[in-house]
């Protein structure tokens, strides 16, 4: 998958930061791919980039508009259609990671055509998958898991494939999910994936390897959440790792979009061992990363400190402190 570069990045009328997640996460990975961004009145947030309206944006040599924002069940708001409609007639490319197809949306299609325009889907899939299998590959795998969902999977995956590079080991980040895939240009969104194949889904993701090779798997959801647990179970069979790196976020008092309590990281360690043995029964945990950036670094060493003392394993805020740590406990494997 390519799109044609540079972006500028669609951020609707977010309300919060957290909702940003696409648009900061291809900015954090691949910030030479994004030109500006664009809001409608009434965004509570912003990115770090100039705003730019569509057609200012062509002006300045920008070939794709991509929808930076995410939502509960990945719809497309009616209010975001006429804009999508002006950056096509504008000249702009549009990539979106929702549920719906673009070319279903309204007359986008049509309009499309008729300007020349591209339209892709990133989370939508573009092949067919087999059921999983559960047999045993070559090859190595780390998987991502969470306490909750947007707590740091993605950033966590990221940066342990940069980490194990440096170290020099062979390794390759696996993007499962629309952002992920965005900043990869390869990869398949888990979620969008029947239920029934998102396990062979992540087995083609991650096939048979030289015996030293690292697929770096992105984790999507959370064993423990109401709405995304069938999608991170399907993913942990699929992806069959050889170890798992625990992600949390330390201030949150319940689950992101629903009342449900946060596990512990211990739940959260014990249920996706005995889990994941179904299609490796030599899984272990090789490390816990806490996303600390509501807390100073004070706070951020303290509670790092308690949480690595609690439960042996080498924990660290991935973006803050780095992963060599937990880059040399895989290198031990």
């Amino acid at each position: 998958m390519s799109l044609t570069k540079p972006y500028l990045l669609y951020l609707g009328d977010a309300p919060d930061k957290l909702a940003l997640k696409m648009g900061q996460g291809v900015l954090d990975w691949r910030p030479e791919w994004c030109a500006a961004q664009w809001r409608r009145d009434g965004a509570q947030v912003r990115l770090d980039l100039p705003d730019m309206t569509p057609e200012e944006a062509v002006a300045a040599g920008v070939g794709t508009l991509v929808v930076g924002v995410v939502n509960a069940g990945g719809v497309l708001p009616e209010a975001w259609i006429d804009d999508l409609r002006r950056a096509l007639d504008a000249g702009l490319d549009i990539a979106a990671g929702m549920h719906v197809r673009l070319r279903d949306v309204a007359d986008l299609g049509e309009i499309a055509d008729r300007q020349g325009r591209h339209l892709t889907d990133l989370r939508l899939p573009d092949r067919v998958y087999a059921t999983g299998k559960g047999t045993k590959r070559s090859g190595k795998r780390v998987l991502a898991v969470g306490t909750d969902c947007s707590v740091g999977k993605k950033y966590t995956a990221l940066a342990l494939e940069k980490g194990m590079r440096a170290a020099g080991m062979d390794a390759d980040f696996r993007a499962t999910g629309q952002t992920g895939r965005l900043i990869a240009e390869r990869g398949v969104a888990v979620d969008a994936v029947a239920a029934d194949f998102i396990a062979g889904a992540a087995e083609w993701l991650t096939p048979d390897a030289d015996p030293d090779h690292w697929d770096v798997v992105e984790g999507q959801g959370s064993l423990f959440h109401p709405s995304f647990a069938g999608v991170t179970l399907g993913l942990l069979h699929g992806a069959q790792p050889d170890r798992f790196v625990v992600c949390h976020e330390p201030t949150r008092t319940h689950m992101r979009g629903v009342e449900a309590p946060l596990p512990t990281i211990r739940q959260v360690i014990d249920a996706t061992v005995l889990m994941g043995r179904v299609t490796n029964p030599d899984i272990a945990p090789a490390g816990i990363c806490v996303n600390t950036a509501a807390l100073s670094e004070a706070e951020a060493r303290e509670v790092l400190a308690g949480i690595e003392a609690e439960h042996g394993l080498p924990t660290t805020d991935p973006v803050r402190f780095g992963v060599d740590a937990i880059v040399a406990e895989l290198q031990r494997c």
